[in-house]
């Protein structure tokens, strides 16, 4: 019991040691070859890394490899799985789910196998576990899996069909698991429902061959629970499917099927008549049969030509081979053949092939029996009054094709058909029929009556049977086919086309599938198939200097050839050669990803890494590395507010490339993943005086960028004003970089949602005024005959949600996004004008300014600030704090910033106007702009939510402070006063949001003005 208890200790220790953080890679190799050495798993190339061996039996360590498939699945790939992958050492990990080749003939493989299923399937999966997923779909098939499954000794029946069934159900579940967690994605070509389901039925019949050559009976019962949920997928269709991603038993594997029974395999046929008669429920049994006839190809419905005599009797042999002899002797197959035969409208073809289906036997006799019951069943349904009043004429064909085709494989001698002549059903299915007003409906009655008078010996015509219309063509067509029986065709006549090459064209014989043709061929055949396009260099139409001609050396030069990037690639990796600083290794942790990003003080070692390579791996890995650790574990939490002070304080000191984007990245990243922890924590540096311009506008980009993620909106604004060069392209990056010049993606966002807010104050003022109400709905607006093209818009990349928000971000707006943006901006302004009144009796530069350059309250900033928020209010509509909270708290910032000054160097004094640039008073208006756009987003939304209601009845002066805030801004406009910094864009921009204010202002007072009380 001791040694027990030790064992489960040491395993459950190493288990524990892979589920906390590792170190280095040598460590993680170590930990990881142990086990597999026991194993017996272990490739030979790391072989080496097992330098910590393990002492264990592989009966405990066998029961313990869930355990270490969920540690590696939740903690080492998620962090390893770069490193790994470059080092091309990941097939290690691979091998505790989907051992190699070399291992299948090892005992322990299949264990591992079915964990795997198990184990991937139970958690959320990933990109790395639906990768094992196709590998383990395409080398362990179900007919491998039915073999480990029912390996091994000492193991009950009971214990290997429980075993069974939850492999089946497993493997069953991997399509649809995979394309929900893909959510739309195109999923791997392996994994395609319709594709993977065709492979699965492909590997059954293989299964099924396999065990009817073992003469397996206790097989039946595992392979009816595999056909049962063949069916409950729909992988049994009432007819050929036509889309790919449907999938079709039959249609895979019929022509395998008639292959293998042609009669070297009786083995293989009693298989599948011992399968057809072990079904216990009788509609698994209709839907198996019903895709089979639906499966099978009909010959020509009245064709009495000696070729579609011998098609239509192979394919009853087919069915007879297959399913079994369709006699009353076997009650339940039977009446559930029947029931498909008489309950669908297949058509004369197919009743062709069921009469030969009934008179197929061993020795070549036809079973009179057998035909009796089945005449007996379809006359019934022929002679049905209601079959016979409500039936279409397709239906009547075809159930008199089948009472017709039946009587005629009677031999001459039989009584039967005479006796059927004065059959009380019969007498009144006749009486029916030709009753019915329908002309060709009438003739079926008339056709049967003739056929059986004439075998009762006795004569009636009826006449009137010339010609082509009203069903007299189909019945001289059924006549001439029913003085021959299907049943007693020659086969001959197919195997003599089928030898003769010149009778059988391209395009006949055995039809195949696109995939079946792909499997057939060769990859060098597909090469040799595919013509190759031939390759031209492709010009940009631009060079930095056309006069430079490059020339080529002649064979006899004695310069060493240059080294390709391959070679250069093996020098980077020779130690012999790279003998100066280490490279930086990647980080897996996100606390690696801090201590690269801060950097390390004081003199370094002379191989360690440089500064600036540290810096370019934390930037590079940054953000991907916050996605990979969102839902595994505590880690992200813990490392949010470091990584935001790490990443917002960085400086550009070594001119890196994409510094500001892969940073922005990050943040944004960082902002969409933990937006408890990590918001707050930048909104608190965002007020510290230590901050260049460029790290406050990340901080803001960062906050914005992350909540429309969390949103699930769109980054970028639904349509943009940039125009493309009207004259010679630029190389793209360049292009790419001048088109952007000067452009903000907030201020862009900014734009679009206040534009959207006036177009929809126009519609709504429209309507009131009832001249432009007639005009609108008399005006016939034509078609623009030159439209402008407009650009997809240009964003950072990375800047586009990766995955499904961790929160919606209506649950945290408020409390971790704007309200502690607004609570922080007054306690900031309010520590600002107290510092610049405690210095305002001092002259020169003793005096305090707090709009001074690269401050909070700098123009400049503070515009980009209101912008920001008129981001996150507008995202947060739906938020439930947002009438009674969001909405005037907003509102009041944005009057407040828009009347009054935030600085003593804004107080409008004669002192403190003298001598201010021109630059300094642009700035100021963009932040009056911004101000009135905040305001224009809270009007917008608070009349979307509610009509204005609670705004305009619980904060009225508030509303009426920025109507008559809107207005003084607007008349002064329209007077031609020139606003400070105005003119061009920036006082179009001015004049538009306080229009639009105003706009919102009326549209609100004029619904609730008179529950409006004025203070």
């Amino acid at each position: 019991m001791a040694v027990d208890d030790s064992v489960h200790d040491m395993i459950r220790s190493l288990i524990d040691r892979l589920k906390h953080p590792i170190p280095d890679l040598s460590l993680l190799l170590t930990l990881l070859t142990g086990p597999l050495d026991i194993l017996g798993l272990l490739p030979p190339r790391f072989a080496r890394h097992n330098t910590q061996p393990l002492s264990l039996a592989l009966a405990d360590l066998l029961k313990h490899i869930p355990s270490f498939q969920d540690a590696i699945l939740e903690h080492i790939v998620p962090t390893w799985d770069g490193v790994l992958s470059e080092g091309d050492q990941l097939s290690l990990v691979e091998q505790y789910f989907c051992p190699d080749a070399f291992s299948f003939a090892n005992p322990n493989t299949g264990e591992i196998v079915l964990f795997a299923y198990s184990t991937i399937l139970s958690r959320p999966l990933t990109d790395f576990s639906i990768g094992l997923l196709a590998r383990l779909s395409s080398e362990y098939s179900i007919d491998k899996l039915y073999t480990i499954a029912h390996s091994g000794h000492g193991i009950s029946g009971a214990k290997r069909n429980a075993k069974w069934e939850d492999c089946v159900r497993d493997v069953m579940a991997v399509p649809t698991r995979v394309a929900n967690a893909l959510e739309g994605k195109k999923s791997p070509a392996t994994l395609e429902y319709g594709r993977y389901m065709n492979a699965v039925c492909a590997r059954c019949e293989c299964l099924l061959y396999d065990l009817s050559k073992k003469k397996a009976r206790d097989s039946i019962q595992p392979l009816l629970y595999l056909f049962t949920k063949l069916v409950n997928i729909g992988a049994f269709p009432a007819t050929q499917p036509v889309s790919r991603s449907q999938p079709s038993f039959f249609q895979s594997t019929l022509h395998i099927i008639e292959s293998r029974l042609d009669g070297s395999e009786p083995r293989y046929a009693e298989f599948w008549h011992t399968l057809f008669a072990s079904f216990g429920s009788s509609l698994t049994l209709q839907s198996i049969l019903t895709s089979l006839l639906g499966s099978i190809s009909p010959v020509r419905p009245t064709d009495p030509t000696p070729k579609e005599r011998a098609l239509a009797k192979s394919m009853g042999l087919l069915l007879f081979n297959l399913v079994g002899p369709l006699s009353p002797e076997q009650e339940e197959l039977w009446e559930t053949a029947f029931g498909v035969i008489l309950s669908r409208n297949w058509g004369e073809g197919y009743a062709r092939i069921f009469v030969c289906w009934v008179c197929a036997s061993h020795n070549g006799k036809v079973d009179e029996k057998a035909l009796e019951q089945v005449l007996d069943r379809v006359l019934d349904a022929w002679s049905s009054p209601e079959h016979v009043k409500h039936s279409l004429l397709s239906r009547h064909h075809y159930t008199t094709a089948l009472l017709l085709l039946t009587i005629a494989s009677f031999p001459p001698a039989a009584q039967t058909p005479k006796s059927l002549a004065i059959s009380p059903a019969f007498v009144t299915g006749v009486g029916a029929y030709i009753s019915h007003n329908d002309p060709s409906v009438r003739r079926c009655g008339m056709l049967v009556a003739e056929v059986i008078a004439q075998r009762a010996g006795k004569k009636l015509d009826f006449g009137d049977w010339d010609g082509e219309s009203e069903g007299r063509l189909w019945a001289r067509e059924m006549r001439a086919l029913i003085k021959g029986s299907d049943s007693n065709a020659d086969l001959g006549v197919l195997r003599e086309e089928a030898q003769d090459p010149l009778l059988v064209g391209p395009d006949q014989g055995a039809p195949t599938t696109a995939s079946e043709t792909q499997d057939q061929s060769s990859p060098q055949d597909a090469a040799n198939l595919v013509p190759r396009a031939p390759f031209a260099p492709i010009s940009t139409g631009y060079d930095s200097d056309d006069s430079l001609v490059g020339y080529a050396s002649p064979p006899s030069s004695s310069r060493s050839v240059s080294p390709t990037p391959a070679e250069l690639e093996e020098m980077e990796k020779d130690p012999t050669i790279n003998v100066g600083r280490r490279k930086v290794p990647r980080p897996v942790y996100l606390a690696q990803v801090g201590t690269l990003l801060r950097g390390t003080a004081g003199p370094q070692d002379p191989q360690e890494p440089h500064e600036a390579d540290k810096l370019e791996m934390g930037l590079n890995c940054a953000e991907e590395l916050i996605r990979r650790k969102v839902g595994y574990g505590t880690e992200l939490e813990e490392n949010a507010v470091n990584l935001a002070y790490g990443l917002l304080s960085l400086q550009n000191n070594f001119e890196l490339e994409g510094f500001e984007d892969k940073r922005l990245n990050a943040l944004s990243a960082l902002v969409a993943c933990g937006p408890r922890r990590a918001a707050p924590a930048i909104i608190e540096e965002y007020f510290k005086n230590q901050y260049s311009t460029s790290q406050r506008f990340t901080a803001l980009n960062a906050l914005a960028f992350g909540a429309r993620e969390l949103a699930g909106m769109p980054i970028a604004p639904s349509s943009q004003e940039l125009k493309a060069f009207p004259s010679k392209m630029l190389p793209p990056a360049l292009h790419q970089k001048y088109l952007t010049a000067g452009q903000e993606a907030v201020p862009m966002l900014m734009n679009s949602i206040s534009r959207q807010a006036i177009d929809r104050g126009k519609e709504a003022t429209a309507d009131k005024v009832p001249e432009y109400t007639r005009e609108r709905h008399l005006r016939v607006q034509q078609p623009r005959r030159i439209t402008e093209v407009v650009g997809k818009p240009v964003l950072p990349s990375g800047l586009v949600p990766q995955r499904k928000p961790v929160v919606k971000y209506t649950e945290v707006a408020t409390e971790y996004f704007i309200m502690p943006l607004i609570n922080r901006f007054w306690l900031f302004l309010r520590d600002e004008q107290s510092r610049e009144e405690r210095t305002a009796h001092q002259e020169g530069r003793f005096k305090y300014h707090g709009a001074g350059a690269g401050l909070v309250l700098n123009p400049s900033i503070l515009s980009h600030f209101f912008a920001t928020l008129a981001v996150l209010v507008h995202t947060a509509q739906n938020a439930p704090e947002w009438l009674s909270i969001i909405a005037p708290d907003s509102l009041e910032l944005a009057v407040t910033i828009g009347t009054r000054p935030v600085s003593h160097m804004d107080d409008g004094s004669p002192e403190n106007s003298a001598g201010q640039p021109e630059e300094r008073q642009r700035k100021e208006a963009s932040v009056l702009t911004a101000s009135l756009e905040l305001a224009l987003v809270v009007l917008d939304g608070c009349i979307e939510r509610d009509g204005g209601r609670v705004l305009a009845l619980e904060h009225t002066p508030l509303v009426l402070g920025v109507g008559e805030w809107a207005k003084t801004v607007f008349s002064l406009i329209e007077k031609g006063v020139k606003v400070p910094g105005g003119g061009g864009a920036h006082e179009v921009k001015l004049s538009r949001a306080a229009a639009g204010v105003l706009l919102k202002i009326d549209e609100l007072t004029s619904k609730w003005k008179r529950s409006m009380i004025e203070l």
